[in-house]
C-alpha cells in the first residue's frame, strides 16, 4: 500500500493534534469549543441575520443594551468598504463572544469571536461594510448581551461624501 504525502498527514496530523492539546491542557477547551451549542448546530443561522435583534436572537439573546466597557475603535471615515479596520476591547467580566454587526450589510453578522474563560477579551480584525452605517460592537457576558456603536462613513476614495 502506498501513502502519499496528503494521506500521511491526514492520518498523522489529527493525531498530534490531539497529543499537542493534552500535553498541554487545551484538551477541555478544545472539547468545550466541539460542545458550544453554535458547534453542535447550525453556525450560519446568526450569520443569516439581517438586523442586531435578530443576530442576538440567533446567539440565545433577547436584547441587548449599551455599556461603557465596550471600547471600539473604528474608523470614522472608511475609505475602502472592502477592508475597514475594526478593534473591539470588552471590560466587561466574564466576556464569552465578541460580535461585530453593521446592520447595512445584506447579512448584518459580520464576525464573531468566541473567547475563551481568562482570556483578554480583545479582537483586531478588518470586515466589509457595504456602505455607511452604524457598526455594533455586541458582547456576549454572563449576565447577557452588551453593545456599543459607532457610525462609519464608507466614501468612494475617502472623499467623505
Amino acid at each position: 500500500m502506498t501513502v502519499d504525502r496528503r494521506k500521511f498527514l491526514g492520518l498523522t496530523g489529527g493525531g498530534g493534534v490531539l497529543a499537542l492539546c493534552a500535553g498541554t491542557g487545551l484538551l477541555p477547551r478544545l472539547a468545550a469549543a466541539l460542545t458550544s451549542p453554535l458547534a453542535a448546530g447550525d453556525t450560519r443561522k446568526p450569520f443569516e441575520a439581517s438586523t442586531l435583534d435578530a443576530v442576538i436572537k440567533a446567539f440565545g439573546g433577547a436584547a441587548s443594551q449599551a455599556s461603557g466597557d465596550i471600547d471600539l475603535r473604528a474608523p470614522e471615515i472608511a475609505e475602502n468598504g472592502a477592508v475597514v479596520p475594526i478593534e473591539i476591547t470588552s471590560k466587561l467580566p466574564g466576556t464569552k463572544l465578541i460580535a461585530i454587526v453593521s446592520e447595512k450589510n445584506p447579512h448584518a453578522l459580520s464576525a464573531a469571536f468566541h473567547i475563551p474563560e481568562g482570556t483578554e477579551a480583545w479582537i483586531s480584525t478588518r470586515v466589509k461594510i457595504a456602505e455607511t452605517s452604524n457598526v455594533v460592537a455586541l458582547v456576549q457576558t454572563d449576565k447577557g448581551f452588551f453593545h456599543a456603536e459607532r457610525l462609519v462613513k464608507v466614501t468612494l476614495g475617502g472623499c467623505g461624501g
